[in-house]
């Protein structure tokens, strides 16, 4: 029984972006929609999609495609997809469910807000990925038993609500309803900041005198964890660090006061001072990684 009149399975899906996260939700979803439509600006992406059947289409066109869905999702970086979501209205003449993969909220939902009255838009964040994009790295199974973060508008319907629920219920997604700005404050922590230090250790490492060729032999897996997200593409983090700046900018600001607590402890020798930090640290560690 459709939820709300909408059926995901009697529906025509268009994902805008198949790189990893669209490519990887498009091999979720095909076997759950009526049909299912891919639009990329890279054809490479868009030949490798159809050779291998991950979508009944493929058009790098955005016109040709839009006007025959029922939910389009936008699985593109930041910018692009608050560029896209200001494009839609001269592509889509129809009734149409607007959902987007964007990892940070508040800027993307004002820019849904502005839409006009026959888009129904509503916004989501997958906390999943991988440092390697593309869709040769794609997954069916990336977002399975993944948080999956919406974040609705008051003009968000009922209708949009059920496809979103039917959609993450297919892929094996758990949902998590929050507000956009609570998102991108807590993101700011638990994803950029994480990001921004895997960056600037990655950058010190490489910049120090000791290191030559033989650093490989000494990178044990405390560093190769440590800095592995300096490993994704910047091309990607870019919009991410832009559309949150001030949240990004607080969580450094808490990071400093840190450091510094440790490198006065370090450098008055305090043993005791270095001890409880060293213990605070791991006692907050516990907080979340059970």
């Amino acid at each position: 029984m459709p939820e709300d009149g909408f059926s995901l399975q009697d529906s025509t899906v268009a994902i805008i972006g198949l790189g990893l996260m669209g490519g990887s939700l498009a091999l979720a979803l095909r076997k759950h929609c009526r049909a299912l439509y891919g639009i990329d600006s890279h054809q490479p992406t868009l030949e490798l999609a159809l050779s291998n059947n991950i979508v009944d289409r493929a058009e790098a066109d955005l016109a040709k495609l839009l006007p025959l869905a029922d939910i389009v999702i936008l699985a593109t970086p930041v910018p692009m997809i608050i560029s896209i979501l200001k494009q839609l209205p001269d592509f889509m003449p129809n009734r149409c469910i607007v959902f987007d993969l964007g990892s940070t909220k508040r800027l993307i939902m004002e820019a849904m807000s502005q839409l006009p009255e026959r888009f129904d838009p509503i916004g989501g964040h997958p906390i999943c990925g991988k440092e390697k994009l593309s869709i040769k790295n794609a997954e069916e199974g990336l977002y399975r038993s993944a948080p999956f973060v919406i974040t609705a508008l008051q003009r968000s319907t009922s209708r949009a609500r059920a496809a979103i629920d039917q959609l993450i219920r297919v892929i094996g997604a758990q949902s998590i309803w929050m507000d956009a700005s609570a998102h991108d404050r807590v993101l700011a922590l638990t994803s950029h900041l994480p990001f921004l230090v895997s960056s600037a250790l990655s950058a010190v490492v490489a910049s120090a005198p000791e290191v030559d060729q033989q650093v490989g032999l000494l990178a044990g897996p405390g560093l190769r964890s440590t800095s592995r997200l300096a490993g994704t593409p910047s091309s990607m983090m870019l919009g991410v660090m832009e559309t949150n700046r001030e949240n990004i900018l607080t969580a450094i600001s808490h990071l400093k006061i840190e450091l510094s607590a440790f490198e006065s402890a370090l450098s008055s020798k305090d043993s005791n001072k270095l001890l409880d930090l060293l213990d605070r640290s791991n006692s907050a560690y516990q907080t979340f990684a059970r």
